[in-house]
């Protein structure tokens, strides 16, 4: 869907706005006049940056609502800088870092009868997961099936993220994939 020039690009743009956000403390400006069109789509966007590995900074939303280039320049520094899980990125950090950006399709409504019935429908390393249950959310996107590739201990982990009790039913689920960029690709 992507020409491996816009991959960079957009790679190029997240390690950019992170190093602004270093140096200035604020989010890059972006000039849509520079991209192409398809890089200038309203897309739903999340980045996540890694050490050796390790989750680093995760950020992005579900809803398309910024241009994708632009989206990508926010949610890098947002996952650079404003993840509740860590302290702001620094300099040392910044060159120990390898991100990935993912584009997510729209999300899509699951019916299910129980949560059995919702893991016989999801597709390992396919499906991002939205869950819902009353006021409490959360989601995955499909590259965690690298680290939980089961779909019984994917679902459970999922519901410990959202806080919701592992015996309850769920009352919502969505699905969602993900175009995914990877820095190391590239």
């Amino acid at each position: 869907m992507y020409t491996q020039e816009q991959k960079l690009i957009l790679v190029s743009t997240a390690r950019s706005s992170i190093q602004h956000g270093l140096q200035s403390g604020n989010t890059k400006t972006v000039n849509l006049e520079n991209y192409a069109s398809e890089l200038q789509d309203i897309r739903a966007t999340f980045v996540t940056l890694k050490i050796a590995q390790s989750l680093r900074g995760c950020i992005g939303t579900l809803e398309a609502r910024h241009p994708l280039v632009k989206s990508v320049a926010k949610y890098a520094y947002a996952a650079a800088f404003r993840d509740p899980r860590f302290k702001p990125l620094n300099q040392d950090e910044f060159e120990k870092i390898t991100l990935s950006i993912s584009i997510l399709t729209p999300a899509e409504s699951i019916q299910f009868n129980s949560d059995s019935d919702l893991i016989q429908q999801l597709n390992s390393n396919i499906d991002g997961l939205i869950i819902q249950s009353g006021h409490r959310r959360a989601t995955f996107l499909p590259a965690v099936w690298d680290s939980l590739p089961d779909a019984e201990q994917f679902l459970s982990q999922l519901k410990a993220k959202a806080r919701i009790p592992p015996q309850e039913n769920l009352t919502e689920a969505w699905r969602y994939k993900a175009i995914e960029i990877h820095e190391d690709d590239i």
